[in-house]
């Protein structure tokens, strides 16, 4: 095994959170203070309360949007078939040209 090329363990690694708790815990980082935002105190997974941690405001861009469509109208797909259906069923059926297959080629004059 190589000698001196694992970082130093420091023990004593005090730990201080954002919502102000602090513990002692082990690291390899050269610090003797490590500043964190959430641990197990206010994680919302151990809480079961919702914090929202957003600094690139990433949700309130989200909720925006969602917003934003919420007051658009949107049609259902059902709704959209039961339109297309009813128009459909309004229009009557007619054939596109009245002229037959031989008459459109008779008109054409293909030469044989």
């Amino acid at each position: 095994m190589k000698r001196d090329i694992h970082p130093k363990y420091n023990n004593q690694v005090k730990v201080v959170c954002s919502c102000g708790n602090t513990f002692i815990t082990g690291s390899t980082a050269n610090t003797d203070v490590l500043n964190i935002e959430l641990c197990s105190k206010c994680h919302p997974f151990y809480t079961g309360e919702q914090k929202i941690v957003d600094t690139d405001n990433v949700v309130r861009k989200f909720e925006e949007r969602a917003e934003k469509t919420a007051k658009m109208s949107f049609r259902t797909k059902r709704e959209k078939m039961v339109g297309r259906k009813a128009k459909k069923s309004n229009s009557p059926k007619t054939p596109s040209s009245s002229l037959t297959l031989k008459d459109m080629l008779s008109n054409a004059d293909i030469i044989k």
